[in-house]
């Protein structure tokens, strides 16, 4: 039964995800400081105010407090912009660069004779019966 265990926490797959969390977690409080200290300070200066917290309605005798649903939008917002242009772009060109597409060959190549699409192995179109050279 130990041994089991042993080999489920030891898989690689088990660890990856494991780094992932605690990269997460650390990446998480860059991210939190960058919006909190200079993105919400520029969003101040341009809108006038960093955050919409104070708009309120009162319906009924009830208060609904939409302005924080509105913050909490951008900031989620200006996290996903953060995390797509400073973490997904780089990663794609790196890989782009570092790992080139293999060019493919084509699968079909068209008959001489009646132009149909035949596989590139084919001797014969089997469309019209006409030979093909491989």
């Amino acid at each position: 039964m130990l041994k089991g265990f042993r080999d489920f926490i030891l898989r690689g797959n088990v660890m990856d995800l494991a780094v992932a969390v605690v990269i997460g977690a650390a990446f998480t409080a860059i991210v939190t400081a960058l919006t909190a200290n200079i993105i919400n300070p520029l969003m101040g200066a341009i809108v006038g105010q960093p955050n919409f917290d104070s708009m309120v309605a009162h319906v009924n005798g009830g208060v609904i407090e939409y302005g924080k649903f509105i913050t909490a939008v951008i900031h989620f917002l200006l996290i996903a912009a953060v995390v797509y242009f400073f973490l997904v772009l780089p990663t794609q060109y790196l890989l782009k660069k570092f790992n080139p597409a293999a060019a493919t060959l084509p699968a079909t190549k068209a008959c001489p004779e009646c132009l149909s699409d035949i596989p590139v192995a084919a001797h014969r179109c089997k469309f019209c019966g006409q030979p093909v050279a491989a």
